[in-house]
Order: structure tokens, then C-alpha cells, then sequence
């Protein structure tokens, strides 16, 4: 059994965090645990069309965001991976402090101390200088940036496509066998 994290936060883009919660919710031996933040529940209502019960519901494990004492906020509850999808600006500068303000910045300084696998996929656009370094310092720390950049080579027909190859990226990253999305083939010549 694989045990996942998923966090959407406040920044546009949490169709990204659920696409990839209900991809995962479909495959075996995979447990996942979600964390929410206050302005994801209110992007997710004006953004999708979901509620934030309905993706709760996508998830094996929920905890608030403001519980510090919960299982994920401990390097000794063991986990695979954690994504934070779609990842704020301000999460991102966070975690790049080490400032735990909230559960999410603190499952991800976990995820950081105990070297395991960390997926931001950060939604922000132009990107400052200031965004551009808390990235790179992250990287730098092993964190696999995935920014929600859309491919064409697998001919996109709609915006569930462009998500479809996102979410594809993100499960690769955690090292997940699935069969989501349409990958390159090669060119034939």
C-alpha cells in the first residue's frame, strides 16, 4: 500500500489536485491522504463543479488544514510522496523557510527532512523573481517542480485532455504505474 498526500491550495488551478486525487482513488494499494486549505474550498466552489464535500469524499484520509497535531505533520507516520496541486505562491515561499504555518507547509518540511518525494506543481503567472528563487531553493532540495504547462504532441481536444497529461506527469513522478493519459510514442520517420 502506497500512502499519498495530496494538498490543493488557495492558488487557481484545483481541478489539478482533484483530477490527480480521483485518478489515484482508481488504482489498488493506493491510500491517499488530502488536505485542504480555507481558499482552495472557496476555489474549488468557483472554479469547478464540485463541492469541497465531494472531493473529501475522493480521499481514503482528510485532515483540516489547521490540525498540527494530525498523523502527516510527523516524519514517523511513513508516506510515499506528497503532491501540493495546485501550489500557492505563498505555500511555496513557506516551505522554502521552513515556516509551518499550517498543516500543508508542515507535511511538505516533513516530506523535505525525511528525503522523501515532494511534487509542487505551482500555479502563478508571470513568476517574479522572488517565486522564481523559493522554486529553485526547492529544487535545488530534491522538490520536483511540475508547473501545469500544457503539452501539444498528444493533440489535446479539450481542457480535460490538457489535465489528463498533467496528472499523468505528477503520477509518473511518484513512481506509480498507471495508464492515464497519452504519452509520446516517438517520431516515425
Amino acid at each position: 500500500m502506497k500512502r499519498i498526500i495530496i494538498a490543493i491550495t488557495g492558488a487557481s488551478g484545483s481541478i489539478y489536485g482533484i483530477d490527480i486525487l480521483e485518478k489515484l482513488s482508481k488504482l489498488p494499494d493506493i491510500e491517499t491522504h488530502l488536505v485542504i486549505s480555507d481558499w482552495a474550498k472557496e476555489n474549488i466552489k468557483l472554479e469547478t463543479d464540485y463541492s469541497p464535500s465531494q472531493v473529501i469524499a475522493l480521499a481514503d484520509q482528510v485532515y483540516d488544514n489547521h490540525n498540527m497535531g494530525a498523523a502527516i505533520a510527523s516524519g514517523s507516520f511513513k508516506v510515499d510522496g506528497m503532491v501540493i496541486a495546485p501550489a500557492s505562491m505563498k505555500t511555496v515561499a513557506g516551505i522554502s523557510i521552513g515556516f509551518d504555518s499550517d498543516l500543508i507547509m508542515r507535511a511538505a518540511g516533513v516530506m523535505l527532512k525525511e528525503q522523501r518525494k515532494l511534487i509542487i506543481v505551482p500555479r502563478e503567472t508571470p513568476l517574479s523573481a522572488i517565486h522564481l528563487e523559493n522554486l529553485t531553493k526547492l529544487a535545488r532540495l530534491g522538490v520536483h517542480i511540475i508547473p501545469p504547462i500544457p503539452s501539444f504532441y498528444n493533440h489535446p481536444k479539450s481542457i480535460q485532455d490538457i489535465i489528463d497529461h498533467q496528472s499523468m506527469k505528477i503520477i509518473d513522478s511518484l513512481g506509480i504505474d498507471h495508464s492515464f493519459g497519452k504519452r509520446w510514442s516517438g517520431k516515425n520517420d
